[in-house]
């Protein structure tokens, strides 16, 4: 299976990542978004997201994946809680799925879907995440999550994990999918007609991984991913240091509870990793609400909040897009990216797309936004060979061949 050569597009500037979640990041979004209820799960609804999305310029769509309500762990007021019905719930459809159906209607926009790495067996996680980059042309990612959810956990079957556990999981995961991506070699596929031969069985790897969760032998049962090797994107802190300098994830994603606080955690993570001589991307989360249609945004956000209080870890913008802008051109300089999570996304996308993204990119601080490209290529990573491509024949896989 032959790849084609890599397109020439640098980096050199910043990346803008947007979250899609149902109706917006804001858990009463629901109450005032122009979507009709009956429509928030349909194709059409998700279709205009991210063809939004893409022809506002942004260079990547994240779907978040929340999980099951954690009935031992009740949230505090305003968290999605389907079982009490005096809190806002948001509705969503898998993520992994979401991207996936975003994947032919796309052409220049990175898919991330947000993926458990421990009740999720990586075997499936890998596979699925190198389905939805063949859909996409190369243009996924994935977005690691672990969940501390007892709810989750008994959906499988397992003990609840925490504390360090989740981080060694995580990473477990990550390396058990890295290697399930690398153990077909890119020309395993040979489709020899005259011989019989669709593989090449001295191509295929066994990976051979047990740690006390699960066994995964190998290989896999999808040939490699046009990227190779997916993006991955882990929130800051989940991953040891070790995992992160070991080359576990591609990205980290930055949060502080205020804006103010942002610069300076940006520069402090950047340098625990060059003190760890490891340089993944560092992308800084934020939400953002609005000034829109007459209405400043402090005064959407006092509406919203009447519902559902907004609690979340991430800094939080409310102003007039032009602030915005300001403050996206700071955090710019010391981030390779940020992930914009809009209160409610037709309102905000609406007042980014017309505003905020225009004047970044006419001040030349955002990446150029290129069709075909993949996700690899828009954070200047290159594709990598397979780890086993070096190893010679009597590791393939019994009975590949046929």
């Amino acid at each position: 299976m032959s790849n084609p050569p890599a397109k020439d597009v640098s980096l050199g500037h910043g990346l803008l990542l947007l979250d899609l979640d149902g109706a917006g990041s804001h858990p009463a979004a629901w109450r005032v978004s122009r979507t009709a209820p009956a429509s928030v799960l349909g194709p059409e609804h998700l279709r205009g997201a991210v063809l939004a999305a893409e022809s506002a310029g942004f260079h990547a769509a994240t779907f978040s994946d929340p999980g099951l309500p954690d009935p031992d762990q009740p949230g505090p007021p305003g968290e999605p809680d389907p079982g009490h019905p005096g809190r806002d719930a948001a509705a969503r459809l898998n993520a992994l799925q979401r991207a996936a159906f975003a994947g032919p209607v796309t052409r220049s926009l990175a898919l991330i879907p947000e993926v458990d790495t421990v009740y999720t067996e990586p075997f499936h996680i890998s596979t699925q995440l190198a389905s939805l980059d063949y859909v996409s042309g190369g243009r996924a990612g994935w977005l690691v999550a672990a969940s501390p959810s007892a709810a989750d956990a008994a959906a499988v079957g397992r003990d609840t994990v925490r504390g360090e556990r989740l981080s060694r999981e995580a990473a477990d995961s990550i390396e058990v999918s890295r290697r399930l991506w690398d153990s077909w070699e890119d020309d395993a596929v040979i489709r020899d007609v005259p011989t019989g031969r669709y593989l090449d069985v001295d191509k295929l790897h066994y990976i051979d991984v047990e740690n006390g969760s699960y066994s995964v032998k190998g290989p896999s049962i999808i040939p490699r991913p046009p990227q190779g090797q997916l993006p991955v994107l882990a929130p800051a802190g989940l991953l040891t240091p070790e995992a992160v300098a070991a080359g576990a994830a591609d990205a980290l994603l930055v949060s502080a509870p205020t804006p103010e606080l942002l610069a300076a955690e940006l520069a402090a993570t950047r340098a625990g990793l060059a003190a760890g001589g490891s340089a993944p991307a560092l992308i800084a989360e934020l939400d953002v609400v609005l000034d829109s249609r007459g209405q400043a945004a402090a005064q959407r956000l006092a509406g919203l909040n009447r519902h559902t209080a907004w609690q979340s870890p991430r800094a939080r913008f409310a102003g007039p897009a032009a602030e915005l802008t300001e403050l996206l051109t700071e955090v710019l300089a010391r981030a390779d990216g940020v992930r914009l999570h809009p209160a409610v996304l037709d309102t905000d996308l609406e007042e980014l797309s017309r505003l905020v993204l225009p004047e970044l990119r006419r001040r030349g601080l955002l990446a150029p936004t290129t069709a075909d490209v993949t996700f690899r290529e828009q954070l200047g990573l290159a594709r990598p060979a397979s780890r086993y491509a070096a190893i010679t024949a009597g590791t393939a896989a019994p009975g590949a061949e046929n």
